[in-house]
């Protein structure tokens, strides 16, 4: 039986050596048996000129090369100039390829750090990049300008909070790649015929030595989802002209794993967060959406759940749940200059179509499915209208998208008022989220990559039986998808979206067996290690995109914060309005000029000459006759056909739409080969150093230390008995 598996980079080492007309990188395998080699030039001025062999080295030849190049560049005896080939710099990864006005510079990831594992694949934190000029000296065209563009580019700061792995697609869901691997046999093989630039390394009718015919095994690459891999700009000069395993994308937001320990078998719990890289900044000075649909502070959050006893995608039990958060989609904005804490929110322009909303929620249709649920925390009522103004916009722009939709694939909308409900000593505010969380879960289901458990039938659930999404036989899918949003979609979005994660974690331990009712308690080590996971992503993801911590968190809410919590977050508030006042602008050119949303020209205006950004973000703004879609039938027809499955997925799956590689190997390629991959064994390494014991665990960090407790970690315990304190 042929089995598919993802393809690992062979590209996870890199020596960048100089000479005075060239840059040579080689790049190699962990194991370092096989080497590739980029040849950039040195002596264009303001072209990028690449040149990839093709070839595959091993390491006698790379010697053999290298010395051969030393040998070639040393200067003859009397002349004035450097000696041979120098080595500049080591590295992991290239982040990709930038010009400002005068030459080309790389960038390249020198420190990386371990910091999840799913299914063998390794993810790694950036911990420190370098920018390396590339023209020589002799040629190079000085600008002035030039060193302010560097300082800027360089204050997106890639040693905080951007992801990447060899062999994992961060850019989509585990659900999108593992159906990906689901594909038959037949169509890999017409895809391999179909791309002549990749090798087929044996063929099914080949017999081995002892005269049996070897198995069949597939490696495949996903096309990354470009709206939330960072990169994608800087690496749009290599992707023609390289081969693939030089090409690395990286994901910006948060990423955190942490292991439940249930009577010894290890449950990992990871929380991967995803920032978009369309209409991307800081808090005040991108809200609502641009014209194509995109919002700002758009971020998918992903929890994984996987039983860690088996490492392999085709035979472990994984699990996930998506949901979504995002500025309001419509044209609104807040004036900043006035210097007030919260500024009058204004809507930049009329909609009475709702364009710019269709535009929105048909993406969401096309990778998520249906249905679209969308949970408004926004203030209902106020004395003095203020985000009243985008709750009513809302509600009326998905009145009117539904009444074209057919009934069963209508947006749902909630609207609930949060802050209304936290200031009422009669209500307790996540027992009401519980009960929204509860029916969204029950609406969109979850991914689980493998059949039910017999213990489900042997112990079965009312709940687990109303549950939506898609069954198949052999496994369980979530269509559709939460889209969470209050004003500035930070406090009150992340306590609801842990209620929601919450729910769907005890549905997911349910279903790979863990416990006998998808029910979690609060005050378990379980609940208590996966709120600090949250209350760590809502932190990263506040401090991104308004510049200060969570100011009202899970324990807020609860009402149990300590008193000292108070002016914390009169601290948080005070660090965020200032942050808004007086740095958000500088933030915000430095993503724009990192995102290539402006590209410095010769001629024109400087990007710290320019009055505003809107027209960065909004390009068909001055278009005599934009395109405008019907304002009927404003889905795509594609999309609406193969609800409620996302079209992404059902067109990867029929006809290897988003798949960019596939080729056919051998079982132990290192290529396709996780377990070298995970395990190295070529490597000495020390048992108390290894991920697995370094990481946060339930019984290490959460457990009471008393004797005779309860190890299990979904026991509730007293304040005073846990092993972190409660406050």
């Amino acid at each position: 039986m042929p089995s598919v598996r993802q393809v690992v980079s062979c590209i996870q080492k890199l020596i960048l050596y100089e000479t005075r007309a060239r840059y040579f990188l080689v790049g190699s395998n962990h194991a370092e048996t096989k080497y590739r080699v980029l040849k950039i030039d040195r002596t264009e001025p303001k072209d990028l000129v690449l040149i990839d062999d093709g070839h595959i080295y091993n390491q006698q030849e790379v010697r053999d090369l290298l010395s051969r190049l030393d040998m070639g560049n040393r200067t003859k005896i009397g002349q004035k100039g450097l000696s041979g080939l120098s080595r500049a710099v080591s590295a992991f990864g290239i982040v990709g390829f930038v010009r400002f006005l005068e030459g080309y510079y790389i960038v390249l990831i020198t420190k990386r750090r371990k910091l999840a594992d799913v299914g063998g694949h390794s993810i790694y934190k950036i911990e420190d990049t370098n920018i390396i000029y590339i023209p020589n000296d002799s040629v190079r065209i000085a600008h002035p300008d030039e060193p302010r563009y560097v300082r800027i580019f360089q204050s997106v700061d890639l040693s905080s909070n951007f992801y990447f792995s060899y062999s994992y697609d961060l850019t989509h869901s585990l659900q999108f790649n593992l159906r990906v691997l689901k594909m038959p046999s037949e169509r890999l093989k017409s895809e391999i015929f179909r791309q002549e630039s990749f090798d087929i390394f044996e063929d099914e009718g080949v017999t081995t030595q002892d005269g049996t015919t070897p198995s069949v095994h597939y490696g495949i690459r996903n096309e990354p989802y470009l709206k939330y891999a960072w990169n994608g700009h800087i690496l749009e000069n290599l992707k023609d002209t390289v081969h693939h395993d030089w090409l690395l994308y990286i994901i910006h937001g948060f990423c955190g794993q942490s292991k439940l320990l249930i009577y010894g078998r290890p449950v990992y719990v990871t929380l991967i967060a995803r920032r978009s890289s369309k209409f991307a900044g800081t808090r005040f000075l991108k809200r609502g959406a641009n014209c194509e649909g995109d919002v700002a502070n758009e971020v998918e959050t992903e929890q994984i759940v996987h039983d860690a006893s088996m490492t392999s995608f085709s035979a472990g039990s994984y699990s996930s749940y998506v949901q979504v958060r995002g500025s309001v989609p419509l044209y609104w904005s807040q004036d900043i200059s006035t210097m007030m804490p919260k500024p009058p929110i204004t809507l930049d322009q009329a909609d009475p179509f709702a364009h710019v909303a269709a535009l929105h929620f048909d993406q969401m249709l096309q990778r998520f499915g249906s249905p679209i649920i969308i949970l408004n925390l926004v203030k209902k009522r106020e004395k003095r209208k203020h985000e009243r103004i985008l709750s009513e916009e809302l509600f009326s722009a998905v009145t009117y998208l539904n009444q074209f939709l057919p009934p069963e694939y209508y947006i749902q909308y909630i609207a609930w008022d949060m802050a209304k409900y936290t200031k009422s000593k009669l209500c307790n505010v996540l027992d009401r989220l519980n009960v929204i969380a509860e029916d969204v879960v029950k609406r969109t289901g979850f991914f689980v990559n493998r059949p039910d458990f017999y213990c489900s039938s042997l112990r079965p659930d009312e709940r687990w039986n109303e549950l939506g999404g898609y069954i198949h036989a052999n496994c369980r899918l979530q269509t559709g998808v939460l889209r969470t949003n209050c004003v500035d979609c930070l406090d009150r979005t992340n306590t609801a979206q842990f209620m929601v994660g919450k729910c769907a974690l005890a549905y997911q331990l349910y279903a790979l067996g863990v416990i006998d009712k998808p029910r979690l308690q609060f005050d378990t080590d379980a609940v208590r290690l996966f709120e600090e996971l949250y209350e760590d992503h809502g932190d990263t993801l506040s401090l991104q995109y308004g510049g200060s911590q969570l100011v009202h968190r899970v324990k807020t809410y609860r009402k149990i914060a300590p008193w000292t919590q108070h002016s914390k977050d009169i601290m948080q508030t005070l660090s965020r309005y200032y942050s808004n006042a007086f740095s958000d602008a500088d933030r915000q050119d430095s993503i724009n000029l990192f995102l290539g949303v402006f590209q410095p020209t010769d001629g024109k205006p400087h990007l710290w000459e320019l009055p505003t950004d809107y027209y960065l973000h909004r390009k068909n703004t001055m278009a005599l006759l934009s395109p405008k879609r019907s304002y009927t039938h404003w889905w795509t027809p594609e999309i609406i056909i193969n609800l409620p499955l996302p079209y992404d997925e059902v067109s990867c799956t029929e006809n290897l739409k988003k798949v960019t590689i596939v080729k056919k190997t051998d079982k132990y390629d290192e290529e396709i080969d996780i377990y070298t991959e995970f395990f190295r064994p070529y490597e000495l390494s020390c048992f108390d150093d290894t991920f697995c014991l370094q990481m946060t665990n339930s019984a290490k960090d959460f457990m009471p230390k008393n004797v005779g407790i309860d190890p299990s970690p979904f026991t509730v315990r007293k304040p005073e008995e846990t092993g972190k304190s409660m406050l």
